[in-house]
């Protein structure tokens, strides 16, 4: 296709398409529908969407001295969910997770653990313990 095609289209640099909004919103939607969850099963949210340069955690949670650092998929069916973390995003969540704790003072005595939420349509979430 030429550029001067009609039929071309071209985003804007730091334009997001309608859709693409959509989703980011059905996915913080989601985030605090696991948060909501999480709480009911008794743990503490201590974040939601923590940033560091290295990459975001989707929620950090905790209970006792146990903190979960959990990513959120939704998606049509749990299978999806869990394939859709993959090694890179797994990488990405530890070295995020490595710089929470590295400004922690009580970091020594906590217990880690990396979870999967898995937010479905019309169902209730499904919390996948220790899955990576």
């Amino acid at each position: 296709m030429a550029e001067s095609d009609p039929g071309l289209k071209r985003r804007r640099p730091g334009r997001q398409t309608a859709e693409r909004q959509k989703a980011q919103r059905w996915g913080h939607v989601s985030e605090y529908l696991a948060a909501l969850y999480l709480l009911a099963k008794g743990y503490r949210v201590l974040a939601i969407r923590y940033r560091t340069r290295l990459g975001e955690i989707d929620l950090i949670v905790r209970k006792g001295d146990l903190v979960a650092f959990v990513e959120v998929k939704a998606r049509i069916g749990e299978q999806e969910a869990i394939d859709a973390v993959g090694y890179a995003t797994q990488k990405r969540i530890r070295a995020a997770s490595d710089i929470w704790l590295s400004k922690r003072k009580d970091a020594a005595g906590l217990s880690l653990r990396y979870d999967v939420i898995a937010v479905l349509p019309g169902r209730l979430p499904r919390h996948f313990v220790n899955a990576f």
